[in-house]
């Protein structure tokens, strides 16, 4: 599920946000799927519940999750994500391609890279 690296410079609840994205965007969870409560994913990775619940709060503003007040939090249904998460990301992908061209990299190979799904690490 999720793991936290206490060596990562990232703050915990990032890595939390990470660790949940990840599984939502990979299909580990589904659309509508319940997220272990707050109380409960604190208590499994052994952090302040102040910081999961950090983590649920910024993942539902970027529209991965949605909460119901006596419910729970959940997959979103439509995965209408956030436009400034999109715009975000795609600021940081001109900017790391800019860098890999730098350095070398063609735009074929970034191409490529992207036609795996940039799993490749």
């Amino acid at each position: 599920m999720i793991s936290i690296n206490y060596r990562d410079p990232r703050p915990i609840y990032e890595q939390i946000k990470a660790g949940l994205r990840r599984l939502i965007l990979t299909g580990a969870m589904g659309p509508e799927e319940r997220l272990p409560s707050v109380r409960d994913l604190s208590s499994q990775l052994a952090v302040n519940p102040n910081t999961v619940q950090r983590a649920y709060r910024e993942l539902e503003a970027e529209g991965y999750i949605c909460s119901m007040a006596g419910k729970g939090s959940f997959v979103a249904p439509d995965q209408r994500v956030d436009q400034n998460r999109i715009e975000l990301l795609l600021r940081q992908f001109d900017e790391a391609a800019a860098e890999l061209k730098f350095m070398g990299y063609s735009p074929e190979e970034l191409g490529r890279r992207i036609q795996k799904g940039g799993n490749q690490v």
